[in-house]
């Protein structure tokens, strides 16, 4: 295991822009605020949604498209700098009118409503290579 102590700068709500993307506005919210890195819940709805399942055999996304009203029932992230941009690592949870969830990477989805609290971290987290999973990750 890989750790390090985090210092906080400041505690955020946000309201997402009805129409906006999801994950660029959770971007936007830590670039505003100056953050570097930072952790998030949020909830809310969404139009459509593009989630991402990582195959670990095969070590690549595959991506499953919706393109329907969505219930956003749980979303938690972190944010940290991807070769130099921020970039918002988002996680989902969606429910359809009957109930059925729907989960995994939030990569991208249309903004009905959308509510954030963003709590950012003082010292930039940036994500690299790591060789065994062929993913990018903080530390």
């Amino acid at each position: 295991m890989h750790y390090r102590a985090v210092e906080t700068t400041g505690e955020y709500v946000a309201r997402l822009e009805t129409g906006a993307d999801w994950r660029a506005e959770i971007e936007a919210l830590a670039a505003d605020v100056d953050a570097e890195a930072g952790w998030f819940t949020a909830l809310g709805s969404v139009r459509d949604a593009e989630l991402w399942f990582y195959d670990q055999a095969a070590m690549e996304y595959e991506p499953v498209t919706f393109e329907e009203p969505l219930e956003v029932a749980a979303c938690v992230g972190n944010v940290g700098l991807l070769d130099g941009e921020r970039f918002a690592h988002t996680h989902a949870v969606l429910s359809r009118p009957d109930g059925t969830a729907l989960a995994g990477h939030l990569n991208a989805a249309t903004v009905f409503a959308g509510e954030v609290y963003f709590r950012a971290f003082a010292e930039p987290l940036e994500r690299s290579h790591h060789e065994p999973t062929d993913l990018d990750l903080w530390l």
